[in-house]
């Protein structure tokens, strides 16, 4: 590779500092509250409005940190290309039916490696605050998807996309996402939402279509925590695991094949006849 080819940020050394900057400024926020939590009783840690208010200025450092760095316009960070907003069906059915083998591949890594309970209680807590799923709803399927979609796949596939070819950047912006997440439970489920959602910016070119197909992926998980009970219920719930995963598989692959030709054949600008 030519050493002097000119490098846009960020590079994969620079990913990995942004995000670790991020995680560092984050418990700089976090570790304060917990203690004064665990002497006065506060719930400043889980209260999801506080912790949005603390939290804003630590997001937006870290984004006008990256913004001066990538030195260009918004436009070109955070891109919003016209795009066929039926590709958000499909996005819908392949998260839904990657939910159900990922689940099977969970429980094999449980089984193996199981989570302490520690792990349990984190999504308990969830929505142990003082608007109950409302505020969970905000936490997890609005603040989140909006926060680490713009770092994620707005200013590092940004540098990624100039830098690399786009399947490394897909691979290796998917890996860190799935690093950032602290999770090893949940790696390969946040691996493979990764994987949709840089090729979702690669194909699309809109930051919206990555954070909403993120929202929908939160929404998912926080209903099935929520309604599991209820979710079991369907006729779908009640066949032979074998048979769940054969058609989860083959509800993915149909989706992956739609989001492909939706983005394939997006609105295009309409062409003005000149007289």
């Amino acid at each position: 590779m030519d050493s002097t080819q000119t490098r846009y940020y960020p590079t994969i050394l620079g990913a990995a500092h942004l995000i670790i900057l991020y995680i560092f400024i984050q418990t700089i926020v976090d570790f304060p509250l917990a203690i004064w939590d665990y002497y006065y009783g506060t719930e400043y840690l889980s209260h999801p409005i506080k912790k949005i208010a603390l939290s804003l200025g630590s997001i937006l450092f870290i984004l006008y940190f990256a913004y001066r760095k990538a030195q260009t316009k918004l436009i070109n960070l955070f891109p919003i290309k016209r795009f066929n907003p039926l590709i958000l069906i499909p996005v819908l059915t392949f998260l839904a039916a990657a939910h159900v083998f990922l689940g099977e591949i969970n429980q094999k890594i449980d089984k193996v490696f199981p989570p302490p309970p520690w792990f349990w209680e984190l999504f308990e807590k969830i929505f142990e605050n003082d608007y109950g799923v409302i505020g969970a709803f905000l936490k997890v399927a609005v603040v989140a998807p909006i926060v680490e979609e713009l770092i994620f796949r707005g200013v590092i596939m940004h540098g990624f996309m100039r830098n690399y070819p786009k399947i490394i950047a897909i691979v290796v912006s998917a890996l860190f996402f799935a690093l950032f997440h602290l999770n090893p439970w949940q790696f390969s489920a946040t691996f493979l939402l990764g994987l949709l959602l840089g090729w979702l910016m690669v194909i699309t070119r809109n930051i919206f279509v990555c954070i909403i197909g993120h929202s929908i992926n939160n929404l998912l998980v926080l209903l099935s925590i929520e309604y599991w009970e209820e979710i079991t219920q369907f006729s779908f719930f009640l066949l032979e695991k074998e048979v769940q995963l054969k058609i989860s598989y083959l509800i993915a692959g149909i989706s992956l094949v739609f989001i492909g030709l939706m983005a394939t054949f997006a609105y295009k600008p309409t062409k003005q006849v000149t007289t």
